[in-house]
């Protein structure tokens, strides 16, 4: 994963575990944050967390019979600081688009 620009889903998750959270609280916090833009289902969501966990960027917090609580780890905080540092300048370098769209 990296080196690559994030997916949206990938950007969001990371975002909703600098609070650590388990699979429908994350989806919950994913809309809140994006403003109900992004509405996130159980299959994208899993797997974007199984591809994370093996990555490095998340790790098991805690389990118990009816959920695992996800945390985002160092790797992880670095990938999302890369990203949004990366979507900023490129904000910046269309800001001169204002008033021309």
């Amino acid at each position: 994963m990296s080196g690559q620009p994030m997916t949206e889903a990938m950007y969001y998750i990371l975002l909703a575990l600098l609070r650590p959270g388990y699979g429908y609280g994350m989806m919950q916090r994913i809309r809140e944050l994006s403003g109900g833009r992004v509405d996130m289902g159980p299959g994208t969501l899993y797997g974007v967390l199984t591809r994370m966990k093996q990555d490095g960027w998340i790790q098991l917090e805690s389990e118990d019979a009816r959920r695992k609580t996800y945390v985002i780890t160092d790797t992880g905080r670095e990938a999302l600081r890369a990203e949004y540092d990366r979507l900023r300048r490129m904000v910046e370098d269309g800001a001169g688009l204002e008033g021309l769209l």
